[in-house]
């Protein structure tokens, strides 16, 4: 095996994405811009990442074979979603650099060591619990009250794996239900918004970060991101400065974010960390300099990180299912707003399809309602 090139990555190097969803896929598109090949690994064949990588790998996650031909053929790999199997990662790090690694991965894929890790990064969270039994789940309500939410700790997402508990005799129903276990309870939070902001943080520990955004669910599925947030500028640099303690305190190289609770005192929560770039960072690619996804690519490839200013605000609306689907001729006749398609064939109920990203003039999110804002989108 030839010796791995050193970093920065020279122009034609081939960056390795573990992961072959939209994520993947719009990080290879940006590695294509910096002058990189992108090889994707997914157990899936024609996965979004895969209709626009250079190279690609259908195998399973834990395939050591497979995996030793993948890290031959790369110069560094990432992964475009946090799970990833740790054997995965253990089979290749003695191979080829991985970054993010494995601490990133460890942390942020298991809420209980994700949350222990808020409160070492200095973030504040919502008071929660380890639940491994009924009784712990009993005594952890006792301490914490209702209405609580009761969590998976591995493998959610998209309100998946999760239910809120209102009433005591509901305790016993939601833990058998809920899979696997362990589980977590946590506080439910009267929050006013929800709040994110995507930070990235080169090899050599250079930080940059996005202005924080406000973000709206519908379904428990992100629906609408509004950049930058309507929010007190103190709360907004506060969650930034968490965002890159965050990214610091993870030793991470490439992009994260951090979901948050604004609270009505103004107060942030830690919710999520996400290790990779992340949904509510799309707008990004249409009103920044330098969008999450070549941000990734470049702290991953060894690249000095670009610019995270903003030139335009944004709001950016995802397309979900045949709902989402049946906007694409409005969408694409209005010259204000950009469409982006991940070349997924069915457009089954709550899946992610694209994305939609309306540019505004600066300041105009300051002054224009909600009505102004989403017209057309």
């Amino acid at each position: 095996m030839s010796p791995k090139p050193g970093f920065p990555l020279p122009p034609n190097s081939t960056i390795g994405i573990l992961g072959g969803g939209q994520l993947g896929r719009m990080s290879a598109l940006a590695a294509a811009e910096l002058g990189y090949r992108c090889h994707i690994y997914a157990p899936e064949a024609d996965s979004p990442g895969m209709q626009v990588a250079a190279a690609r790998t259908v195998a399973g996650y834990e395939d050591p074979q497979a995996l030793a031909a993948f890290a031959a053929a790369v110069d560094v790999v990432t992964f475009e979603f946090e799970n990833v199997p740790a054997r995965t990662l253990e089979i290749l790090e003695p191979l080829v650099p991985c970054r993010p690694g494995r601490k990133a991965l460890a942390v942020c894929q298991d809420r209980l060591q994700e949350k222990a890790f808020f409160g070492e990064a200095g973030v504040p969270v919502a008071p929660w619990r380890a639940v491994h039994s009924l009784t712990e789940l009993e005594a952890a309500i006792g301490e914490i009250g209702l209405p609580a939410v009761l969590k998976t700790t591995r493998l959610g997402y998209d309100g998946r794996g999760q239910a809120v508990i209102r009433a005591p005799e509901e305790a016993a129903a939601a833990f058998a239900r809920l899979e696997p276990k362990p589980l977590i309870l946590e506080a439910f939070v009267p929050f006013t918004q929800e709040i994110s902001a995507v930070a990235a943080r080169g090899a050599e520990g250079a930080t940059a970060v996005y202005d924080a955004v406000e973000n709206r669910h519908h379904h428990h599925i992100l629906d609408l991101s509004f950049a930058p947030a309507r929010i007190p500028q103190a709360v907004a640099e506060s969650a930034r400065a968490h965002a890159a303690r965050v990214a610091a305190a993870l030793e991470l190289v490439g992009v994260l974010a951090v979901e948050f609770f604004l609270l009505a005192d103004g107060r942030l929560l830690g919710n999520e960390i996400a290790p990779r770039p992340h949904n509510s960072g799309h707008w990004t690619m249409d009103a920044c300099q330098a969008s999450q996804f070549h941000q990734h690519m470049r702290a991953v490839a060894g690249l000095p990180l670009g610019s995270p200013r903003r030139h335009s605000d944004a709001v950016m609306r995802n397309l979900v299912g045949p709902e989402g689907m049946a906007k694409l001729p409005l969408l694409q006749g209005s010259p204000d707003i950009s469409v982006h398609l991940y070349g997924k064939a069915a457009a089954r109920e709550g899946r992610k399809m694209g994305h939609a990203n309306r540019i505004f003039p600066l300041g105009s999110l300051e002054t224009a309602g909600d009505a102004a804002l989403l017209s057309d989108l």
